[in-house]
């Protein structure tokens, strides 16, 4: 693999934004250089289960994954919401491959018997794949849902922030979060070009940055920490406004 690799997170809840994702698609077609896409799709997710009578319950931003809810959640992530994006790829002309978490080389452990099977990357088992290597060489567009597995087969529900700042940093890649607003906020709802860890946790402290924001942002400042180079958390307009959005700096 040779060049610059973007990784891409886009946020589970502009699946429901077709306009939206069309011009993201649009954006990419034009890209020069080697782009992954790691997806989430939890809005998806809480359907499926409230459909079958089954209750969603998060904790510090992290979906409890349940092993009898596991059949649904990798139904609506590695099967409903990554074909759905596939095919805004195939219609803006790119050639999308769908994968899960293991085809890119990335092995999963559990985060904690509490959130059951909610994993992490397992950083010591984790390296590129030939294959992932392959389809950048290839100029392929991998589609990645958060569906990890273990080295016994196991299946884990990896929060997409966490697996994008992961699959970021065994690919050296830039990384990029695409999301439904437009960045990070203060506390009088102004957007902020920039921040640090140090306002981070100073805005955490006051509350301001929580839950799912909050697992995004550690997300971005573990990355731009291990790599050197910040991270940005942007919308849709991030492929044709570079200065739009939040950029993260540790």
């Amino acid at each position: 693999m040779s060049g610059v690799v973007e990784v891409i997170k886009i946020g589970g809840s502009l699946l429901a934004q077709p306009a939206q994702l069309r011009a993201l698609f649009a954006g990419l077609a034009q890209q020069q250089h080697s782009t992954v896409i790691v997806h989430g799709g939890g809005a998806a997710v809480d359907n499926w289960l409230a459909g079958m009578g089954l209750q969603t319950e998060k904790r510090d931003g992290l979906r409890v994954s349940h092993e009898q809810q596991m059949p649904l959640i990798v139904g609506a992530l590695a099967g409903y919401a990554n074909k759905q994006l596939m095919s805004y790829a195939i219609e803006a002309g790119l050639q999308p491959t769908g994968l899960s978490l293991w085809e890119t080389g990335m092995r999963c452990k559990a985060l904690s018997s509490e959130l059951g099977q909610v994993g992490i990357c397992d950083e010591e088992q984790s390296q590129v794949s030939e294959w992932m290597n392959w389809l950048l060489e290839h100029s392929h567009l991998s589609i990645i849902s958060c569906i990890g597995f273990d080295a016994n087969g196991g299946w884990y529900n990896v929060n997409a922030d966490n697996a994008a700042a992961a699959l970021a940093q065994m690919l050296k890649a830039k990384l990029t979060f695409v999301t439904d607003v437009d960045g990070v906020y203060d506390q009088q709802q102004q957007l902020i070009p920039q921040l640090d860890s140090a306002r981070y946790r100073h805005l955490c402290q006051q509350g301001v940055i929580s839950g799912g924001m909050k697992v995004k942002v550690d997300s971005a400042l573990a990355t731009a920490r291990q790599l050197r180079r910040s991270v940005r958390i942007c919308g849709c307009a991030c492929l044709t406004r570079p200065e739009s959005g939040t950029t993260i700096v540790d």
